[in-house]
Formats: structure tokens, sequence, C-alpha cells
């Protein structure tokens, strides 16, 4: 009887060490996550994520893959727009490529280690190793932290819940939510591998560029470059750009001219194509030549302010309308409209002042060219920006063919994103 007693105790405290062991806390499931990264060769991940900033939710189809040392490729797909756009890191720098209008902005950026982002396995880790102040629970077959929201371009995202796999560490599901718990970003993971064999050629620019069918990058594709068919306006086989191909880079607007609400010397596509400085507007007249209507009296409510040079843009030479913001910041009137023209381009540029004063530039861009600026990449929900500039800063983005440059000396940057994002909503009407 004795025996069977030592058996039992022997029996039973085996388990609850091997209980014991088995048990995770928060000390223990970092320790794996700082493992985990530090070995961190490939992966790959796709899901679903939306996106709350604006006035209606934006939805995106996201696909990401890494590759050690710092290759990434980050597909979004708004489906309801049939948009695709894709962030690369490679050899040559940082890419944002819009493939289907055939347009390309490259930007010199550490990006992403200066700037996080939700959709990153790494950010995330590094979101939940920095936070010494992180709550944690388990949720199922999930470890969940609640830790603080590091997103460098966005100061409404406080809070983030990051799901982990138990087993792999891989993530699952992530909300970020702003500072009264109201969720900003939800980000739900369909698919997520670790060790993911990847070529470096998909992530070569050029490829991403040309393959219109997006899926062709797939593993079982060619690797070589090779295109099932070219696409109008993209780079031929010889390497050579055809005339209607990727639009300029729109990085060169972020000058002291640009902020002022005159175009900078050289910025745009067109005059660096050109290797000459876009004509500058006299006091009376547009960039193009044409009559400027008179400016509005500062504090003019933005309604009845330039009313003949609305007209004017109505009729543009530029030969699109004029998207006006829905958004403009208190203490904030728009005070003139006029045409520009910057070496083959044609715009349209809309000056504000007030409380702070900035200029919108709207062109359609004929021509290309490579220009590398240090920037930086902002996520407006409808399409994804580039920031360039320090003191004087310039958001550029694409919408429906279309090339934004927002500039200005004073802006805050949140004020700058929803002034764009409203751009979208007056494009839809």
């Amino acid at each position: 009887m004795r025996r069977v007693t030592w058996i039992l105790a022997i029996v039973m405290s085996a388990a609850l060490l091997l209980a014991g062991c088995g048990k995770k806390d928060a000390g223990s499931v970092v320790k794996d996550l700082d493992h985990v990264i530090g070995k961190l060769e490939s992966y790959q991940g796709t899901g679903r994520m939306v996106l709350q900033t604006g006035q209606e939710p934006q939805e995106y189809q996201v696909e990401v893959w890494y590759q050690q040392p710092h290759y990434y490729r980050i597909s979004l797909t708004n489906e309801k727009k049939d948009i695709t756009q894709v962030v690369l890191r490679n050899d040559d720098g940082v890419f944002v490529l819009t493939p289907h209008l055939h347009k390309s902005f490259r930007f010199q950026s550490d990006w992403p280690e200066n700037q996080g982002q939700v959709y990153l396995f790494q950010s995330l880790a590094q979101s939940i190793l920095l936070d010494t102040e992180r709550q944690f629970t388990k949720e199922g077959n999930s470890f969940v932290f609640d830790v603080a929201a590091n997103y460098a371009n966005s100061g409404q995202m406080a809070r983030q819940k990051i799901w982990l796999d138990q087993k792999s560490l891989a993530p699952q599901k992530v909300e970020v939510s702003d500072s009264s718990s109201n969720v900003l970003v939800k980000l739900d993971f369909t698919q997520f591998e670790f060790g993911k064999k990847l070529e470096k050629d998909s992530f070569d620019m050029q490829r991403n560029m040309t393959s219109w069918d997006l899926k062709s990058l797939d593993k079982d594709a060619p690797v070589s470059g090779a295109v099932k068919e070219p696409v109008a306006g993209a780079a031929s086989p010889d390497g050579k750009a055809a005339a209607a191909g990727t639009a300029p880079s729109t990085a060169g607007a972020a000058g002291k001219d640009a902020a002022a609400g005159a175009p900078a010397s050289g910025a745009s596509a067109g005059a660096i194509a050109d290797g000459g400085k876009a004509p500058a507007a006299s006091p009376d007249k547009a960039a193009d030549g044409s009559a400027k209507a008179p400016a509005a009296a500062a504090g003019t409510p933005a309604a009845g302010a330039a009313g003949a040079d609305k007209n004017a843009a109505a009729n543009s030479s530029a030969g699109f309308g004029l998207i006006e913001p829905s958004y403009m910041p208190k203490g904030v009137a728009q005070q003139d409209i006029r045409d520009v023209k910057l070496g083959e381009n044609t715009g349209i540029m809309v000056r504000y002042q007030g409380t702070y004063n900035y200029t919108l530039l709207e062109l359609a861009p004929q021509t290309q060219t490579v220009s590398v600026l240090p920037g930086d990449i902002v996520d407006l929900g409808y399409t994804l920006g580039v920031v360039t500039g320090d003191e004087k800063k310039t958001l550029t983005w694409t919408y429906e063919g279309i090339e934004f440059r927002l500039a200005t000396a004073d802006l805050p940057h949140d004020e700058l994103v929803k002034i764009a994002q409203s751009v979208a909503e007056e494009a839809g009407k």
C-alpha cells in the first residue's frame, strides 16, 4: 500500500511539473518572440485590412513578403475601386508603385525601420518587445498583447491589440485604436508562413510594374523578369520605356516655392525631363501666361472665394476638372486658383491662407523621371502617399490618374492627411 502511495505521489508531482513547464506567461512569450525575430529569414502573409480613418471605411486585401536582409513587397488591393498599389524595398531604394496606371515613385528612406506598419511582423513584434507595460492574456489558441501603438505618421493611433498563434507566434489579428478606444485599423491574417522561399526577382521594381496580373509573381511563375504580354506604356523587353510609360516621380514640390504657393523650379516631372525650370507665375498671370483672377481677401469664406478662378479652373487647359478637398482647417480660406505649366505637364494650383498656409497642385503627368528624395509613406485610406521634406513638407499621391501635391511649411501632419483624404471624397461625387 505504501509503495502504491509513493508511486501516485511521484506521478502527480511529475504531472504538476509538466503542467507548470507548459504554462506560458508574458515574460516567456516575449523571450520566445525575441528569438523568432533573431532568426527571422523570410515570411509571407495575406489578410484583410479595414481602415476607419476617413469618413467611410476602406477595405484592402493585403499581401506581404519579406526576405532577409531588407527586401519587402507589400501589395494593397482595394477591390471596390479595383486599385492595387505595391510598396517595394530592394537594393535600389523604396518604391510606391501603382501598376495599373503605370506610375512609380522612388525615394530614399529607412522604411520600414523608421516607420512601423501594422501588416509587418517586425513592427508588431517590436511593439510588444519595447512596451514594458504590455498587457497579456490568452484567448483560445492565441496569445493576446495589448501594447502602445508606435506609428510615426499617425498621431491618432494610441493602442493596439495583437493576437499571436500560441505554437508559431505568427500574427493572427491586429486592432489599432485611438485614445478613446475606437478601432481605427483592423487586420485579420488569413495566412502567415515563416521561412517562405522567395526569389529575389520578386522584389524587382520593373517586374512588379510590368506584371499586369500581379498573381504572376507567385512562386510558380518564372523568375526571369519576363511577363505574359507587354503592358501598354510599360518598359519594353529591351529596357526602353514607352512614351506613355510609368508616370513621373512626384517628389519635387517640397521646396520653398511650393510651400509659398508657387511651383518649385525644376521640381516637376516635366521640368526635370526638360532639364530646365518651370516658368514662374507673375502676380497677374498664371504660369502658362493666362490672366489670373484677383485673389480673394484674407478671411473670405472658402465657398465664395475666387469665383472667377473657379470658372477658369472648370475650363482649365490642364485637361481635367479641379478636384477640391472637402475639408479645410478652421481659419483657412482659399485665395486663388490658377493654371500652371511645368515643362510638358499642365495642371491647376490652388492656394490657401490663414491659420495655416498651403498649396494644392494637381497634374496630369505625361513624362517619366527618376527622382530620389528622403521621404516617408503615408496611408491615406484610399491610396498611399509619400511625404518629402522636413521644415517644408510635400505630401504627394495619385488618384484616378491625377497627381496631387499638397505643400506647406506649417500644416500639422494630421491636418495634412485630413485634407488629402477629403480629396477622394470629393472625387467620388
